[in-house]
């Protein structure tokens, strides 16, 4: 008896979580930790550069950690003129944009736009396809027809 496929039918809605990515707090780190270097590096007089240096490091070390410390969030697209979700409440204009390895989902919430990164290290390439299908159902049942009635 073969197996069903591991996609999700074409109605049932796609629920993904988002949650900060190991990948990015490390290259974060990994830029401020160099940011002193390249500071030494530029023309900046000797005076200037512990202060320049310290304030770097305090900043980036603190973005860092700021960004670790998110809470994850559901994101629920369901297919058909329903809303998508995120953290439970609707939202409009759903949009993904593919960038390489990373996939930016973004969305107004509001009034505001808002937008999170997924990095290869939070979501599995299967998931990565599935909300890339998700959104382009979602977008593409939400859009006015596109001929005359």
């Amino acid at each position: 008896m073969p197996s069903p496929p591991h996609s999700s039918p074409g109605s049932a809605p796609c629920r993904l979580e988002w949650r900060p990515s190991r990948w990015q707090c490390g290259a974060q780190l990994l830029i401020t930790a160099l940011a002193p270097w390249a500071l030494h590096a530029s023309a900046l007089p000797g005076a200037w550069w512990w202060p320049a240096s310290l304030l770097v490091v305090a900043g980036g070390g603190l973005q860092a950690w700021r960004y670790w410390r998110q809470p994850a969030l559901a994101i629920v697209i369901a297919p058909g003129p329903a809303p998508a979700r995120v953290a439970g409440q609707a939202v409009q204009d759903l949009q993904l944009s593919d960038r390489g390895v990373l996939l930016q989902l973004g969305w107004r919430q509001g009034g505001r736009h808002r937008w999170r990164l997924f990095w290869p290290d939070t979501l599995a390439p299967a998931r990565r396809r599935e909300l890339r299908l998700a959104v382009r159902a979602h977008c593409i049942s939400r859009s006015r027809p596109a001929v005359a009635p």
